[in-house]
C-alpha cells in the first residue's frame, strides 16, 4: 500500500518523492555541470555510436601513418602511451581532407571529440586547444587489445570508408561544440573574438529578441553551458531560492507542481527561472529533466541583478510634459573599438530623435556614417513617413523665417543648424538612393535648399554638398524619363515576368510603381480576361475590373481575387494589396470570384504540366558557361531590389502602398531554378542521362559557390535534396564517390540547423560583390519584426530598428563592389543566355513524385 500511495503522490507532483525517485532510476555517477564547468571534461557520460566510431576511425588512420604524431611520450617522468599535440593533430586534419580548410574549423572538429570523451588532454585539464598540449584518444587511456599493435588492413579500409562518408557530420558538430567550449570557460578567460561569436549566437535565440544589444553582450561574457545526461534528473524543486536563469538549447524539460502535476512541457529555445530571480521569490514549480542529453544557458543571480543595475544606471530617460520622449543608453566600450557617441538611441518618439540626430550626430568630423543615423534613415519609414519628415527638416530649416532681430549668437546656431539639415539630405541621398526622390516633397525640398544656399553667404561651405545631391537627383530624373511607358507582361503559361515595351537594354531594369503589366484574370469556368494596369493597383481595382469585363455581375463586396497554385492551393488577396501580379508562384494562376465559391475554383489542366521555355539538350552546355550566365542574370535581378523592399515585405506593403514587385520576381527566380533541377531530373527516363544530369547539376551548384552567387547554389542543392531526386536510389548510386563527398559538404553548408549556422560562417569571411541566400535575410527580417514589439511605451522600438536595418545593410554590402567576372571560353552564348532566362519547370510536388515514381519505381523487398 506505501508503495501505491508513493506512486500516486509522484505521479501529481506531491512532495521530495519526484527528487527520490528520480535518484533512484538516475543515478549520476558524478556531476556533470557545476557551478564552475570544466571545458576539459566531456558533456555526455560516454560518447554517442557515431562520435565512437569517428574517434575510432582517425585514431586508425594515425596509428597506421608511421609518420604522424601519435606517440609514445614521456612527461614529467611518466610514460604516455600514442598521445600528440594539438598543433600536430590539426595540422595531421587539415592535410587530410579538402572540406577543413581553415585551423580553427579542425580544432573545432577535435574538440567535437573531446565534449564527448572520445579524445582527452593527458591530464584532463584543457579542452582542445591548436597549441602544444598532449592529447589521447579514450582507446588508448584504457588500453586492451583494441588499443595495441598495428591495423588489420581491413580495419584500414573501414576507417577510410567511415572518414570518406562521415568526416563532414564532424565538420558540422565543430562549431557548436567550439561554442560550448567557450560558455563553459571562465568570463574572464574568454577572448574578445570568442565574446564577439558567443554575442552572434544570442542574437538568434528567441528568449532573447526582446534584450538590447547591450544587455546581449554583456550575456556574452556571463552564461554558462550546462550539459545534464539523463532524463529525469531534476534541476530545481518548487520551493527552492531562485539561484539561476536557464534557457534551453537542446531538448525539453517538465514543469511540476505539487498538486497538479506535470502543468507544461518546455523545449528547445524557452526559458524558464526568471520570476523568481525578478521577485526574489521561492521557486513556484519543480523542473524535471524530460530528455537524455538536455543542453541549457545559465546566468546565476548575481550576475542577473547585476545587468540590471548596470542597465538602469546606464539608461537615460528625456522627458517632456512628464512623459519619456527618448531613451538613450550608454555604450558600453568594446575591447579594441572605440565609439565617437557615449549613447545609443533605445526608443524615442519620431520628432525627438529626429531632433537627437541634428543635434548632437551631425556636424561632427567622424570618420563613416553613425549607425544610430543610418539606421534612421533605413527605417524611418515604418515610423516617420517622407512626407512627415521633410515638414520637420523644412520647419528645422525654416527656423528663423519668425525672428526678426538676431543676436550674432542666435544666428550662428542657426546656421549650424541649417548646415545639419543639409548634411542630413545629403546622407539620406547616399543611404538610400533614388527612393529619396520618389516623393515630389522631398525634391522641391531639395530645391528649396538650393535656393536657400545660393542667396544665403554664410552657407557656401555647403554649396557643393547641395550640388551634389542636384547632381543626383538630375540623374534619377533622366532616367526615370528615359523609362517612362515601360510595359512588363506576365506570360499565359508560367514564364517569368519580362519587359513587353519601354527599354532597349533591359540589363539592370528596374519594375517601377507606374510601369504597365499585362496580365491574365480567370474566373471559375476559366474563361479569362486580358488587363493592363500600372503596378501599384490594388486588388480591389484589379476584382472590379475583371468582373466587369468577365460579366459576373456581382458588387465588389461580394468578390475577391485570388491565386490558385498548380496543387491547386488558394491564397486570396486583401483588396489593399498591390504588386499582385508579381507575386505569383511559378506555376500559379490569377482569379476572380465571388467569395462563397472559392471552393469552384480549380487550376487550369495546364498548371500541372511544365512552364514554357526553351527546350535544348543540357549535355551540349558547358557547365561553367551556364553557372556565369545564371550569375549575371540574377546579380541584375538582386541589383534592382531595393533595401525598402525588405520593410515593404516585413511589414505588409499595404501598409506602405508601395510594391515589392523586384524582390517578388528575384524570389520566383530561386523557386524557379530550384524546381528546374527537379523537372530536368525526373523527365530523363535513361539512368545514364539522369547520372550525367546530377554530377553536371552538383559542378553547377560548384560553380555558383565560386562565383559567390549563393542564391543559386543554394537553389541547386535544394533541388538535388528536393524529395522526388533524392528518392532516385539507382541514379545515386552510380554517382561516383568523389560527387557523392562534394554534394555532402554542399548539404552541410545549407544544413539549416542552429539557424543556418554554417552558411552564416561562410558568408560572413567573403568580400562583395556576391548574391545571398534571399530567403534567409527574409527570414532574419519576419524573426526581428514579430520578436519585438514596434512600439513601447508609446515610442518607437528603436533597437527594433537597429536589427532590421543591419539586415538591410547586408544587401547593401553584398553590392557594393561592381560584378566583374572573368568570361569563360564561350562555346554556345546565345542558346545559354535564352536558356537561362525562363526553365521549363513543373512545381507541383504530387506531379513531381509521380514522375520520379515512373521514372524509378519504388523497389519491392
Amino acid at each position: 500500500m506505501n508503495d501505491i500511495f508513493t506512486n500516486c503522490k509522484l505521479k501529481n507532483g506531491f512532495g521530495p518523492t519526484v527528487q527520490a525517485s528520480a535518484a533512484a532510476t538516475s543515478p549520476t555517477k558524478r556531476p556533470l555541470s557545476p557551478d564552475h564547468p570544466n571545458p576539459a571534461l566531456p558533456i555526455t557520460e560516454t560518447p554517442s555510436p557515431a562520435m565512437n566510431r569517428m574517434g575510432w576511425a582517425l585514431r586508425i588512420l594515425l596509428v597506421a601513418d608511421n609518420s604522424s604524431c601519435l606517440k609514445d611520450r614521456k612527461v614529467s617522468g611518466k610514460l604516455i602511451r600514442k598521445c600528440a599535440p594539438g598543433t600536430e593533430l590539426v595540422d595531421w586534419l587539415v592535410n587530410l581532407s579538402p572540406i577543413v580548410h581553415t585551423r580553427a574549423q579542425a580544432a573545432g572538429m577535435w574538440q567535437a571529440l573531446v565534449e564527448e570523451g572520445v579524445l582527452a588532454h593527458v591530464n584532463k585539464e584543457q579542452p582542445f586547444k591548436d597549441k602544444c598540449f598532449l592529447y589521447r584518444f579514450r582507446l588508448d587511456e584504457e588500453g586492451g587489445t583494441a588499443a595495441a599493435g598495428v591495423p588489420q588492413a581491413e580495419d584500414l579500409g573501414a576507417a577510410n570508408e567511415h572518414i570518406r562518408e562521415g568526416l563532414s557530420a564532424l565538420f558540422q558538430r565543430g562549431p557548436d561544440a567550439t561554442l560550448r567550449m567557450i560558455l563553459r570557460k571562465p568570463s574572464h578567460e574568454r577572448t574578445s573574438e570568442e565574446l564577439e561569436l558567443v554575442f552572434e549566437e544570442l542574437v538568434h535565440i528567441a528568449a532573447l529578441s526582446h534584450l538590447s544589444t547591450s544587455i546581449k553582450r554583456e550575456l556574452s561574457s556571463i552564461f554558462v553551458f550546462e550539459a545534464h545526461a539523463q532524463a529525469g534528473t531534476i534541476l530545481f524543486n518548487q520551493g527552492d531560492e531562485g539561484r539561476s536563469w536557464y534557457i534551453l538549447l537542446k531538448g525539453s524539460v517538465d514543469v511540476v507542481i505539487h498538486g497538479k502535476g506535470t502543468v507544461a512541457t518546455l523545449k528547445t529555445g524557452d526559458d524558464f527561472g526568471k520570476l523568481a530571480l525578478i521577485n526574489d521569490a521561492p521557486r513556484a514549480a519543480t523542473i524535471v529533466l524530460k530528455e537524455n542529453n538536455c543542453h541549457l544557458l545559465r546566468v546565476d543571480k548575481e550576475h542577473f541583478n547585476r545587468i540590471l543595475r548596470d542597465v538602469e544606471a546606464n539608461t537615460l530617460r528625456l522627458q517632456e510634459h512628464g512623459k519619456d520622449v527618448l531613451v538613450l543608453e550608454r555604450v558600453a566600450k568594446q575591447r579594441g573599438q572605440h565609439s565617437a557617441f557615449k549613447y545609443t538611441v533605445m526608443s524615442g518618439t519620431p520628432a525627438k530623435m529626429l531632433e537627437h540626430l541634428l543635434e548632437t550626430r551631425l556636424g561632427q568630423s567622424v570618420g563613416g556614417m553613425d549607425p544610430f543615423l543610418d539606421d534612421f534613415l533605413l527605417t524611418h519609414i515604418v515610423f516617420m513617413p517622407v512626407v512627415q519628415l521633410v515638414d520637420e527638416l523644412a520647419n528645422y530649416f525654416h527656423c528663423d523665417a519668425h525672428e526678426d532681430a538676431q543676436t550674432p549668437e542666435d544666428r550662428e546656431y542657426i546656421i549650424n543648424f541649417k548646415k545639419r539639415v543639409i548634411q542630413f539630405m545629403q546622407k539620406w541621398v547616399m543611404a538610400v538612393r533614388h527612393a529619396a526622390f520618389e516623393e515630389p516633397s522631398v525634391c522641391d525640398f531639395i530645391e528649396d535648399l538650393a535656393a536657400e544656399v545660393e542667396a544665403d553667404p554664410d552657407l557656401n561651405e555647403e554649396t557643393s554638398i547641395v550640388h551634389n545631391v542636384l547632381t543626383q537627383m538630375a540623374r534619377y530624373q533622366e532616367d526615370r524619363n528615359q523609362n517612362a511607358g515601360q510595359k512588363w507582361k506576365l506570360p499565359p503559361n508560367g514564364q517569368p515576368i519580362c519587359l513587353f515595351s519601354g527599354n532597349a537594354t533591359p540589363s539592370k531594369t528596374v519594375i517601377r510603381p507606374d510601369d504597365d503589366i499585362i496580365f491574365r484574370v480567370y474566373c471559375a469556368d476559366h474563361t479569362y480576361c486580358t488587363l493592363r494596369f500600372p503596378m501599384h493597383t490594388t486588388a480591389e481595382l484589379i476584382k472590379a475590373c475583371a468582373a466587369d469585363k468577365l460579366q459576373l455581375n456581382r458588387g465588389p463586396e461580394d468578390l475577391v481575387l485570388v491565386e490558385v497554385k498548380s496543387n491547386g492551393e488558394r491564397s486570396v488577396f486583401k483588396d489593399n494589396d498591390v504588386s499582385i501580379p508579381t507575386g505569383l508562384s511559378l506555376n500559379g494562376r490569377l482569379f476572380v470570384s465571388v467569395k462563397d465559391h472559392l471552393d469552384a475554383l480549380t487550376q487550369l489542366q495546364e498548371q500541372e504540366g511544365p512552364t514554357e521555355g526553351v527546350d535544348i539538350d543540357l549535355e551540349i552546355l558547358s557547365t561553367k558557361e551556364l553557372a556565369y550566365h545564371i550569375t549575371l542574370f540574377e546579380w541584375d535581378l538582386f541589383w534592382a531590389v531595393h533595401e525598402y523592399e525588405l520593410l515593404y515585405h516585413t511589414f505588409g506593403r499595404h501598409h506602405f502602398g508601395k510594391i515589392t514587385a523586384n524582390l517578388d520576381v528575384f524570389l520566383r527566380r530561386f523557386n524557379e531554378v530550384q524546381y528546374w533541377i527537379v523537372t530536368e531530373l525526373v523527365s530523363t527516363p535513361s539512368l545514364s542521362k539522369r547520372v550525367g544530369l546530377v554530377r553536371k547539376f552538383i559542378k553547377l551548384a560548384a560553380y555558383c559557390k565560386e562565383y559567390q552567387n549563393l542564391n543559386a547554389f543554394f537553389a541547386v542543392v535544394m533541388g538535388l535534396s528536393n524529395m522526388a531526386v533524392s528518392r532516385l536510389q539507382q541514379t545515386w548510386e552510380k554517382i561516383p564517390s568523389k560527387f557523392r563527398k562534394i554534394f555532402q559538404e554542399f548539404e552541410a553548408l545549407i544544413d539549416p540547423s542552429r539557424n543556418h549556422r554554417a552558411y552564416r560562417v561562410f558568408v560572413g569571411k567573403l568580400q562583395p560583390p556576391l548574391i545571398p541566400f534571399m530567403p534567409l535575410l527574409l527570414k532574419d527580417m519576419t524573426f526581428a519584426h514579430e520578436g519585438n514589439k514596434t512600439s513601447l511605451d508609446g515610442l518607437v522600438n528603436f533597437e527594433k530598428m537597429h536589427m532590421m536595418a543591419q539586415t538591410m545593410r547586408t544587401i547593401r554590402f553584398c553590392r557594393s563592389r561592381s560584378l566583374g567576372l572573368e568570361p569563360p571560353s564561350p562555346k554556345s552564348e546565345g542558346e545559354v543566355r535564352s536558356y537561362i532566362s525562363s526553365f521549363r519547370v513543373i512545381d507541383n510536388q504530387r506531379v513531381l513524385t509521380a514522375m520520379s515514381q515512373k521514372v524509378e519505381p519504388t523497389r519491392k523487398l
